[in-house]
């Protein structure tokens, strides 16, 4: 009996392509969004009086959608762009410290090619992984509203619609986690009540997939301590035992 050879393959290849496609036409309507009128003024705002280490340069000063690996079986959900990172640079977890700790935890797990992001350009590529948060423009001291948060989530609901290949869901800091745990394609194989937030937290979900929980990489938490590199790398490895 002649087997086929490669219809797995094939079948993943055309899932990933189809995810690909989904993924640049959610790009194109998140860049453009304008529904949150404090959010604009903001990023407009912040744009036009950049401090002197980023005097001259053209800031994004848009909507944020995530970027990686369309096949990625690891999605990195932030809380929002920072107002001199990805609101300046363009794309997420760029340009600032924040990003500076992630995307180094991302490549000792293996997932990022380079340890560093800072600009749109600089050659960084995702393996296995996608980075994207629940709230798209940068927020007045980094609190986004409810109806503001509201007001994102239809856009993280898609981008996870075409990763079909996500096992992990990893919510770096408590918005995130809530703007997942209130998606109702997001079944808790538990009943009763979700699990709180906490660095580690697990909550496995109807379809397989897991939403996996960290402490958010901010400035502040690296600082005190809250969340060190081994803390960070023991959650990735985490991830990666349950199919991240």
């Amino acid at each position: 009996m002649r087997r086929d050879v490669g219809t797995s393959d094939t079948v993943a290849f055309q899932v990933m392509q189809a995810g690909r496609r989904q993924l640049a036409q959610i790009a194109l309507e998140v860049s453009a969004c304008t529904r949150c009128e404090r959010l604009v003024a903001w990023r407009e705002q912040v744009a036009a009086s950049a401090p002197r280490s980023h005097a001259g340069e053209t800031y994004w000063a848009r909507p944020l959608p995530g970027f990686g690996d369309c096949g990625a079986r690891l999605v990195v959900v932030g809380l929002a762009p920072a107002a001199h990172g990805g609101n300046r640079t363009g794309r997420m977890f760029t340009g600032d410290r924040s990003g500076d700790f992630l995307i180094a935890g991302l490549h000792r797990a293996g997932y990022a090619s380079q340890w560093e992001s800072v600009a749109a350009d600089d050659g960084l590529s995702l393996t296995g992984a996608y980075v994207t948060a629940a709230v798209r423009c940068a927020p007045p001291d980094n609190k986004p509203t409810p109806g503001e948060r509201a007001a994102c989530a239809p856009y993280l609901t898609a981008e996870l619609g075409a990763l079909g290949e996500a096992r992990v869901l990893l919510a770096l800091g408590a918005i995130a986690y809530e703007a997942l745990r209130r998606m109702p394609a997001l079944v808790p194989v538990a009943t009763g009540p979700t699990p709180r937030f906490g660095h580690g937290a697990e909550v496995p979900l109807a379809d397989g997939r897991t939403i996996l929980c960290s402490y958010h990489p901010s400035q502040r938490n690296v600082f005190t301590g809250l969340l060190t590199a081994e803390m960070f790398e023991a959650v990735l490895g985490r991830a990666l035992a349950l199919g991240g």
